[in-house]
């Protein structure tokens, strides 16, 4: 059986015993259904993973004693900010997910002219707490000890207006170039994709005067989940740690 990854949402300072948040402690108790005597890895977000072994398991308590301090980095060499437009339903889950899984170090959530989802300040403050757990979740599956960002959410030129030292692409399907030739090396890069209906013709002068390149991925124009997570994917296998 392979070792549960946990995350910690508090710097690890020593070694010894350490209680578990309740989260972890729940996931722990109630879902894993974990005894006293087994191990786990755990891991704050510092780079850094410890593994454990549980000393005592109750309704709403974990306790476990952290046994050494292990330096591991699997982080990309390519730094990414994805600027995701909203999608409806669990795309939106799926995209920041697997996002995350493929390397990406930052996510913020757009709106933009096209947006179809709407959310009031209350409903959107849930969604964060929810996408941020779900990287959690995907960084304890696919052993990063770094957690990316889910950055609040930003209005579409906001976001674009930012300063950033890096490469700044926008995906279009009718650019002439796409991103096998990009120059080289790039160590940065900040990706927007647009929504189910894509950008408008005003935003797409918008992000042009903001200095976004276009760059498109293929022949095909595709769903705005299927987009995000293949130019990811691309840009990973072009400068960064895949493939």
């Amino acid at each position: 059986m392979r070792t549960p990854r946990i995350y910690h949402p508090e710097t690890i300072l020593g070694l010894g015993e350490l209680s578990l948040a309740d989260d972890a402690a729940g996931h722990i108790g109630r879902v894993l259904r974990m005894t006293a005597g087994q191990e786990i890895l755990l891991f704050d977000g510092s780079g850094a993973e410890f593994p454990a072994i549980i000393s005592a398991v109750s309704k709403k308590n974990v306790t476990v004693e952290l046994r050494e301090r292990i330096e591991r980095n699997i982080e990309s060499p390519l730094n990414l900010h994805l600027g995701q437009v909203i999608s409806r339903g669990d795309k939106m889950e799926f995209t920041i997910q697997k996002a995350v899984e493929l390397g990406v170090n930052t996510i913020t959530p757009l709106i933009s002219e096209r947006c179809g989802v709407k959310l009031n300040a209350e409903r959107f403050e849930k969604k964060l707490q929810q996408w941020q757990k779900i990287a959690i979740a995907a960084c304890e599956q696919c052993g990063r000890n770094v957690v990316p960002e889910v950055r609040p959410l930003m209005q579409l030129e906001q976001w674009c207006a930012e300063d950033y030292d890096g490469l700044k692409l926008n995906l279009h399907p009718r650019a002439k170039y796409s991103i096998n030739t990009l120059p080289t090396p790039v160590s940065k890069v900040r990706l927007l994709i647009g929504p189910e209906g894509g950008l408008s013709d005003p935003e797409i002068q918008m992000t042009q005067e903001y200095q976004f390149e276009e760059t498109l991925l293929g022949p095909r124009v595709l769903r705005t989940e299927t987009a995000g997570l293949s130019a990811i994917t691309a840009l990973q296998v072009r400068f960064g740690d895949l493939g």
